[in-house]
């Protein structure tokens, strides 16, 4: 996948009754299905089933086993309840007669209330003085990591440009924080909020487990930790466009017991807050 169109072609399902849905699978690098391509397909499946116009607002999601690359994944979609200004829909994702990841979506009429939010960090260096994943594999792809040069030479609809370059051979451990400035490639434009809403969680997947693994850089890295989504959660705040820069800001305030806990935000350029994320994934030392 290169573009965002390549991306909808992944993410818009096969509809194949009132509620259920099929969907293909791409690689991002892993031998298993990647968790952001399964959350934003069962969102696809979930806003699909709403004919209120009304806005997803928040999802829960559990990822039960490792989806395979090569297998459709079946979605069904339950309409748990339409009352007076909320939806929810829980959908199940199926392969090979098991259940691989269950998410519940909740849906809000627009309406008008309060309005504040937290601050964007100040003083990040912008997009533009910034290199992105192959930008690095061109100017470093002699010296990095074998795994970190095949996993930066995957070709993706996404740009990512880390807000600090971090040297992966000095093995020091670093602060539990890392930011992310992403921008979709190719045309963005007529894109509606829900559709916007699944590509989002579908880069929301994405960079959020580095905040955990930071603090035990010295010792542990991706090719000798096992790790995967254990569950995700999200919730969606304010319109956006994927015109310019968005930046994803992430934190972990606990890892332990294999699993390591982390939180972002996901920021316009100009500092408003359009959704927050959280997620628990395995970290466990292969030795």
């Amino acid at each position: 996948m290169t573009t965002v169109n390549d991306l909808l072609n992944l993410l818009v399902l096969e509809k194949t009754n009132e509620n259920e849905f099929n969907g293909i699978s791409k690689s991002v690098g892993s031998p298993i299905v990647f968790g952001g391509q399964v959350l934003a397909q069962a969102i696809n499946a979930a806003s699909r089933t709403i004919t209120n116009k009304r806005v997803l607002h928040s999802m829960h999601s559990y990822f039960l086993e490792a989806g395979d690359l090569e297998c459709p994944i079946t979605y069904n979609v339950s309409v748990v309840r339409d009352g007076g200004s909320f939806s929810v829909r829980r959908v199940t994702a199926h392969q090979k007669g098991n259940t691989i990841f269950i998410l519940s979506a909740s849906f809000h009429k627009p309406e008008m209330g309060y309005d504040h939010q937290i601050e964007m960090k100040p003083n990040l260096k912008q997009p533009e003085d910034l290199l992105s994943w192959t930008d690095m594999l061109r100017k470093y792809g002699n010296i990095i990591p074998k795994g970190l040069k095949a996993f930066f030479e995957i070709e993706r609809p996404v740009d990512f440009k880390p807000a600090e370059f971090v040297n992966p051979l000095e093995k020091k451990n670093l602060p539990p924080y890392y930011d992310v400035w992403f921008k979709l490639k190719g045309n963005m434009t007529d894109l509606d909020l829900a559709t916007k809403q699944q590509i989002l969680t579908y880069v929301s997947d994405y960079n959020i487990l580095v905040s955990a693994l930071n603090p035990h850089a010295s010792i542990a890295h991706w090719g000798n930790t096992q790790t995967a989504s254990l569950d995700h959660s999200m919730w969606y705040f304010r319109e956006f466009d994927f015109s310019d820069w968005l930046l994803f800001s992430m934190e972990s305030p606990s890892t332990s017991s294999a699993r390591g806990f982390a939180r972002g935000n996901i920021f316009t350029r100009d500092g408003k807050l359009i959704a927050s994320v959280t997620q628990e994934g395995l970290m466990r030392p292969k030795n």
